[in-house]
């Protein structure tokens, strides 16, 4: 807008004095904020700068591949995208091949269901811009009285200068808009249903632990046992298969314990990172720090004084092991929380038990079915009934105090950013300046009005995020659905009520207070002159929804993540951890843009009968955006935590409800024009209740289908339940354990060009905690049961290396390909499931299936929590499986699975496999390790179990023979012999032969 040209517009009124100037701006805030050209104006550019971004972007592609198409390289082969050339338009062709299955196999589920949803909206609103343009423009254009001339194009295309009399068009139409919807929206849902039905039957589902699996919740203190949970189910459902159970334990501080020592890591690396920027000129002075207020000797260091920042990290890192170790020995598995899992055999029983119990409380728990392991908040899970209740209740008040204070911000924004100008009536010392350099601050005008509203829609999914988990959500997914459902409540509310009843609210206030006697006169015609702000306003959201374009193309090009690479790589000290995740690819927000999904369907359908322009505007948007998003979920975003695609119905309830919001502008609409009795009001009021019938029809048909495997109640026969092999159920409910019980502790990683000269920077020692014959049984720096020979120097074998529990990273393995399967770097992209690596995989005919065996070819990483790559100078971490043939174990270790979880042999059920090791501490936490060897083998199978070895290597977690406490780690009698035991009672005592 051209901020000189309202600055001479609105001089004559200059006589006015600030605080009325505000006051006449409030009355109308939109007033002068759009031209005769302005929407041609928004369509020019936006079509431009989409089209400009798209030929830098074909142009950049095939040189920055890291950027643009990072899954290609990540992703394993049967994830991996469709290759694509080299060719400056070689990216459209796979867009235009890869079909709605592929993507479930490319991108998962929920990226299937994103790209269904907007393909819905494209063409919804491509169908409603037909009919509503050929139906309403003619009509309003005709109808409209003002013949002066002077009258704007796109007002004339409003019903607000319609003669009084009924526009049974509009009535029409709106019945059309509604079937036509709820046409789509039928299609669409019996779509999920199959994709759903599909996605069942994907090899991923069937062999996850999840899929089997229950949940129970809010579980009585006398059955919050093992042998409670099984009791809970089979009340209820006496003739169930068997099913393994597990007790959630009491991990007190741990969690919180290893999110400091991760913390600390991550600052010690930062540390070193500048310290060491330039080996060969350190700085003068060594780096310092102040204590941290969360460290117990706190008190003990000089009020205010720094201390030294790598001698303080390095000890502080240790003391946080040894305390991680300690917590961990204290565990005790009979402290239990309200919370377990029963797992089955057999999906459909488990999701037919679910299905069963979806509306009961057994003993007062709730029986749902398991998210996967990497989708649970864990801090949440012990939360009661009562706690969780109170405080949604305290989080939903803040988010309405949030969304109540941010009505003044926005409508700020709304009159002074939006135009400059205004600012400088109610300000004049900035209308000198205004004056002075106009050019300048109409550039300023352009940018700060996106920037600033760009920033608040960054800033507001992060709150709304943090609010829901202090709210007592119990899953990440569950987390971000709610996430969705709140943002869209703020944007409709602020954005879009607030936004358009601003000023018409205002004048009836000022007005009121202005002549008291006139109040019920200005009441009376509120629906008048709220039908008029409407279509005032209605053009402005024309433009609105032609610029977002913009911000679709400005995701394709990655701006911001070349702009930040690029700051970070050239102008920073980036830690080797940051370079590696900065290659990584990036998560997908897909609470944020289901979020502007929805709001701009909304807003389109809100001003379609008023302004019918609006409907191609948002058909433009998202037939641009469905191409531009499929390449982005294909390429370059993953999935953090998959869903499912359970995000479809939160979508269709806010689809109905800005439907429902649009049949109340079409009520308004025709209760202002129509003849003196309503007719054509009351002809429109059917609509919104035959939007909540449709809403319960589809709910009724299709939830319980798209929710479950199988609705089917399974009976089984008793000699049948005793026939089932229960081997094949071992190892179902291993994955389910806390993760602070056996989450590797991070390692100091430092860069391989600093390697010489870290042991004359640092004074001290960090052991790792793992080297034999070091003696130092007190630290576990990298967090291992396996047994690890001393680490070798390199280029000079049969010398040790020095400085351990340092990780050298060289230049060459500065890429996250290389570090892929561990945790603490999948766990923010995706959890490892399109690289081969989910944590929720079971192995089919394969008691300990839900571990990663080794057998998967060397070419890849050949373990989950370190890469196989060349150490130059550095300790030794967790060797790889396939680095260890041929090495010989002393007597007491065993050959370790790169898993901390283990099968149970023995196939009682009142155990569970989680807890049936004697050793009450941290023991059998780590995968089912193969026996000794007591030469090289030649050949071995490691995903064979040993039944009649105890479960778990000796020396778990990095502990010794006798774990952490020193305790025998074999039992003398199994759980099948001891008549304290409820399974003792239900099942036969005979020797079972494996």
């Amino acid at each position: 807008m051209d901020v000189w040209h309202n600055i001479q517009h609105l001089v004559p009124r200059q006589d006015l004095n600030p605080a009325q100037e505000l006051l006449q701006l409030l009355r109308n805030p939109f007033k002068q904020t759009l031209t005769d050209g302005a929407i041609w104006s928004a369509l020019g550019t936006s079509i431009g700068f989409t089209v400009f971004i798209a030929i830098a972007f074909s142009f950049l592609r095939p040189y920055n591949s890291v950027v643009y198409a990072p899954k290609l390289k990540h992703a394993d082969e049967e994830h991996a995208p469709p290759p694509i050339g080299k060719g400056y338009l070689a990216w459209i062709p796979p867009l235009w091949k890869t079909t709605e299955k592929d993507m479930i196999a490319h991108a998962g589920m929920d990226a299937a269901i994103f790209l269904r949803f907007t393909v819905m909206c494209r063409n919804i609103f491509l169908v409603l811009g037909v009919v509503g343009c050929s139906i309403l423009l003619p009509v309003y254009y005709t109808l409209n009285s003002d013949k002066s001339g002077n009258q704007k194009w796109f007002m004339r295309l409003t019903p607000s200068n319609v003669n009084d009399q009924p526009i049974w068009a509009l009535v029409v139409t709106a019945y059309l808009f509604n079937f036509i919807i709820i046409g789509f929206l039928w299609w669409n849902y019996r779509r999920v249903l199959s994709l759903r039905r599909v996605y069942f039957e994907t090899k991923e589902y069937q062999q996850s632990l999840s899929a089997r699996t229950l949940m129970l919740n809010d579980i009585p203190k006398k059955y919050a046992n093992d042998e409670g949970i099984a009791r809970i189910i089979d009340d209820v459902i006496p003739h169930a298969s068997f099913a393994r159970t597990a007790a959630a334990r009491n991990v007190r501080d741990l969690p919180n314990l290893i999110r400091q020592h991760d913390h600390t890591v991550r600052k010690l690396e930062k540390v070193l990172a500048k310290y060491l920027k330039d080996p060969q000129n350190l700085p003068a002075g060594r780096p310092m720090c102040h204590p941290s207020k969360k460290d117990p000797s706190y008190t003990t260091y000089p009020k205010g004084q720094k201390v030294d920042a790598i001698e303080y990290l390095t000890q502080r890192i240790r003391e946080l092991e040894i305390e991680v170790k300690e917590a961990r020995a204290n565990i005790d598995k009979r402290s239990t929380l309200s919370y377990g899992f029963a797992s089955y055999d057999d999906i459909a029983e488990a999701h037919s038990i679910a299905y069963a119990l979806r509306k009961k409380k057994p003993q007062g728990a709730t029986i749902v079915l398991a998210p996967r392991p990497n989708d649970i908040i864990w801090d949440n899970m012990p939360l009661t009934p009562a706690n969780r209740s109170w405080r949604r209740i305290i989080i939903n008040l803040w988010i309405v105090i949030l969304t109540l204070v941010w009505i003044a911000p926005s409508a700020m924004i709304a009159i002074f950013l939006v135009n400059l100008s205004n600012l400088g009536l109610v300000w004049p010392a900035f209308q000198a300046q205004l004056s002075g350099n106009t050019g300048f601050w109409s550039i300023v005008q352009g940018v700060a009005s996106p920037a600033v509203l760009s920033l608040v829609y960054l800033v507001l999914p992060i709150i709304f995020r943090r609010l829901a988990i202090r709210a007592g959500d119990r899953t990440k997914t569950g987390r971000e659905r709610h996430v969705v459902g709140k943002l869209y409540a703020f944007f409709v509310f602020n954005n879009l009520i607030v936004f358009c009843l601003f000023s018409t609210i205002w004048n009836l206030v000022s007005s009121v207070a202005n002549d008291p006697q006139k109040a019920w006169d200005e009441l009376s015609n509120f629906g008048v002159t709220l039908f008029i702000s409407l279509c005032d306003i209605s053009s402005f959201w024309v433009t609105w929804l032609l610029q977002r374009n913009l911000g679709a193309a400005v995701d394709l090009a990655q701006l911001w993540t070349l702009i930040y690479s690029f700051f970070m790589r050239k102008f920073s000290s980036p830690t080797p951890r940051e370079m590696i995740e900065l290659t990584a690819p990036p998560s997908f927000d897909y609470a944020s843009y289901y979020n502007y999904f929805l709001f701009y369907s909304t807003v389109a359908l809100c001003f379609a009968g008023l302004q019918p322009l609006v409907l191609p505007a948002a058909a433009l948007y998202f037939s641009i955006d469905v191409w531009l998003k499929k390449y982005l979920l294909l390429y370059i975003f993953v999935t953090k935590t998959e869903s499912g695609g359970m995000f479809w119905r939160v979508l269709f309830n806010r689809f109905l409800f800005g439907t429902i919001l649009s049949n109340l502008v079409v009520f308004l609409t025709a209760w202002v024009h129509g003849d003196g009795i309503h007719t054509m009001a009351f002809a429109s009021i059917p609509l919104p209740f035959i939007m909540v019938i449709f809403k319960f029809y589809c709910s009724r048909t299709f939830d319980h289908k798209i929710h479950f495997y199988s609705t089917r109640n399974i009976q089984k026969h008793p000699e049948g339940v005793m026939s089932k092999d229960p081997l094949r159920s071992v190892g179902l409910a291993h994955r389910f354990g806390h993760p602070a019980l056996y989450k590797p502790l991070n390692t100091p990683m430092v860069h391989a060009k600093a390697q010489n000269i870290l042991a004359s920077i640092y004074k001290g020692r960090l052991s790792d905690g793992r080297e034999a014959y070091s003696g130092d049984t007190m630290s576990t720096s990298g967090y291992s049961d396996a047994y690890i020979m001393n680490p070798m120097h390199a280029g000079k074998p049969g010398k040790t290396a020095h400085l351990p529990g340092f990780e050298i990273v060289p230049e060459s393995r500065l890429d996250f390909e290389y570090y892929k399967t561990r945790a603490e770097f999948a766990s923010e992209h995706g959890g490892g499931d399109i690289f081969g690596r989910s944590n929720d995989i079971m192995r089919p005919g394969t008691p300990g299936s839900s571990m990663w065996t080794g057998s998967e070819p060397a070419s890849r990483s050949g373990s989950p929590t370190i890469p196989s790559i060349p150490r130059i100078d550095s300790p030794s971490r967790t060797l790889s499986p396939s680095s260890d043939i041929g090495m010989t174990y002393p007597s007491g270790y065993s050959q370790p699975l790169s898993t901390p979880y283990v099968a149970e042999p023995g196939p009682g059920r009142s155990r569970s496999p989680l807890y049936s090791v004697g050793n009450d501490s941290g023991s059998n936490l780590v995968g089912n390790a193969a026996a000794m060897p007591m030469a090289a083998p030649a050949t071995r199978e490691r995903s064979v179990e040993r039944p009649h070895r105890a479960p778990g290597g000796a020396g778990m977690l990095g502990g010794g023979p006798r774990g952490y406490g020193g305790l025998p780690q074999d039992e003398d009698f199994g759980p099948e012999h001891d008549p304290m035991q409820y399974n003792y009672f239900r099942e036969a005592r005979t020797s079972r032969r494996f």
